[in-house]
């Protein structure tokens, strides 16, 4: 597919999710991600505030995700960790969702769980991850439909820490059921430049990877239409 370099990386969160990562590594994700101009770095609570300073000044957006990588905490913990996360200057928000009440057809629990992070993130976009590798594609669709009900900017595929991440078939599923206008990110596995690409080719508009700097010079090793 054509894209250009800097379509490709302002597509990219450039994620440090491990939970033995390091201030030192933080740093260097932060660096990679103001050369590479990557659209955000995806990181744990932990380090927002790390994060900000490190990022003041350069177009580059803090990600944090809350309730990860579960899913599991209350909602008013989920809303809790949102706030914080905020209020030390992450500007979007990767949320779990709650995958058994997903299961389980309690869809007013699950919107309403999301309502409590989309409305302690203040205005700021948060993203849904549905671990699609647990779901049958009725869950999946359904998951995405209650994730657009609550107010939320995009559907995520997977935390990356499950028993598989993001695939092609999910991602198109995805985009089909939520339309052309709104987010979806895929993450979880990706790690190659050619996975990259089909993601977006099958309708993923984010990708959440700890891959990107390898992917962008896997593209400029091959001089994919360099911008």
């Amino acid at each position: 597919m054509k894209i250009t370099r800097q379509q490709l990386a302002s597509m990219i969160d450039h994620s440090l999710l491990r939970p033995n990562a390091t201030l030192e590594e933080l740093k260097r994700v932060c660096q990679e991600a103001v050369e590479y101009k990557f659209k955000a770095v995806c990181i744990n609570p932990i380090f927002v505030a790390d994060a900000v300073s490190l990022l003041k000044g350069k177009d580059v957006l803090v990600c944090s995700v809350v309730g990860f990588p579960f899913g599991t905490h209350s909602s008013e913990i989920k809303a809790k960790e949102t706030t914080e996360v905020i209020e030390r200057g992450a500007r979007e928000v990767d949320m779990v969702i709650w995958v058994g009440a997903l299961k389980e057809k309690k869809d007013r629990d699950v919107v309403k769980d999301i309502r409590a992070v989309v409305d302690a993130a203040r205005g700021c976009p948060v993203k849904v991850i549905l671990e699609t590798c647990y779901l049958t594609e009725e869950e999946k669709v359904r998951g995405c439909r209650l994730v657009m009900e609550a107010g939320a900017a995009f559907v995520k595929t997977s935390t990356g820490f499950a028993s598989e991440g993001a695939t092609v078939e999910d991602v198109k599923l995805m985009r089909r059921t939520v339309g052309k206008d709104f987010g979806v990110k895929a993450a979880g596995g990706i790690r190659t430049l050619d996975n990259a690409l089909k993601m977006i080719e099958a309708g993923a508009n984010r990708l959440g990877t700890s891959g990107s700097v390898a992917i962008i010079r896997r593209f400029d090793e091959l001089k994919l239409n360099p911008s």
